[in-house]
């Protein structure tokens, strides 16, 4: 077990290390920021100045190496745009972003995996059909399209929610079942394929002929056994939720990273850019040895694997 967690733990580490990378040289493709900071009428020395202040005049080396020690005292720097630390910057938005990505998620799993499990239990039925056609919806209707119809039918015509903002409570929900909606129909069908399996196995049928049945049966004996794959799935869903929000919090006009890491990379603004790329990044390398730490005390075979 203890190898297990160590082996994993140094993979995140190397994972981690790659994208530093990664990030560093994306965030120098858009081009120099003094360019759009001090505008195309500067003299030479100003611009110069410049360079020295944000440690632009050193070479790609040496600013790595920069960012590098200060990313492990968790120091991501000034934000160019706003004169002030991006890990504040990013810290306000960041709670935003998180309280959508945290309201979809439970959105997905809530509606997800007991629409998943009723599909599989009356297949071929009434709620087979529908749980078909909400997948159906939900994995083919793009996030903006969503967003603008749910904005439409129940912010403007029947006037329920607001339409965009972070304002009161219920201005979540639009939001968070527009990011959710496609993960209710892929948590549906994997839970509704995972169920099926299950249920058409050897000791399920066991089970029945010595009288197990009702919710027994399906909550302690199959779905039991049909948690790996959801689960799977769940840690990558809340990496994808948290940092794949982007266009909603774009369409809804949510305070979030998303719309930070749009403006951070059309002002050139490197340390804020960097720093949201990291976050989500951490999100999404921290839910997968969530999920790989799980497997090892759900399944003891995979730990051994």
């Amino acid at each position: 077990m203890q190898r297990f967690l160590v082996r994993r733990f140094l993979i995140t580490i190397v994972t981690l290390f790659a994208v530093s990378i990664i990030i560093f040289a994306m965030a120098r493709v858009s081009g120099d920021p003094r360019t759009m900071m001090l505008g195309d009428f500067v003299t030479q020395e100003r611009y110069d100045l410049v360079g020295q202040k944000l440690g632009l005049d050193k070479s790609y080396f040496e600013q790595y190496w920069i960012f590098l020690k200060d990313l492990l005292r968790g120091d991501f720097g000034n934000s160019i745009k706003e004169n002030r630390p991006a890990g504040d910057v990013i810290w306000e938005r960041f709670v935003a972003t998180f309280e959508l990505g945290g309201a979809a998620f439970l959105f997905s799993v809530i509606v997800g995996i007991p629409l998943g499990i009723l599909s599989a239990v009356r297949r071929g039925g009434i709620m087979d059909t529908l749980s078909k056609a909400v997948a159906l919806i939900g994995q083919s209707a793009p996030n903006f399209w969503l967003g603008f119809m749910l904005i439409v039918i129940f912010a403007i015509r029947l006037e329920w929610v607001p339409p965009s903002g972070r304002q009161d409570w219920n201005s979540i929900i639009l939001p968070a079942v527009t990011l959710g909606w496609f993960f209710v129909a892929a948590n549906m069908r994997l839970v509704r394929s995972a169920m099926l399996d299950v249920l058409d196995s050897e000791f399920i049928k066991l089970a029945r002929a010595k009288g197990v049945s009702g919710p027994s049966l399906i909550w302690k004996h199959a779905f039991r056994n049909a948690i790996i794959p959801p689960l799977t799935f769940a840690g990558v869903t809340l990496g994808n939720l948290v940092a794949g929000s982007i266009t909603t919090e774009l369409v809804f006009a949510w305070p979030g990273l998303g719309l930070l890491a749009i403006n951070a990379t059309l002002g050139s603004d490197y340390p804020v850019l960097q720093g949201v790329v990291i976050i989500f990044t951490l999100l999404y390398v921290g839910a997968a040895l969530l999920v790989d730490v799980l497997y090892a005390y759900i399944d003891p075979r995979i730990r051994y694997a």
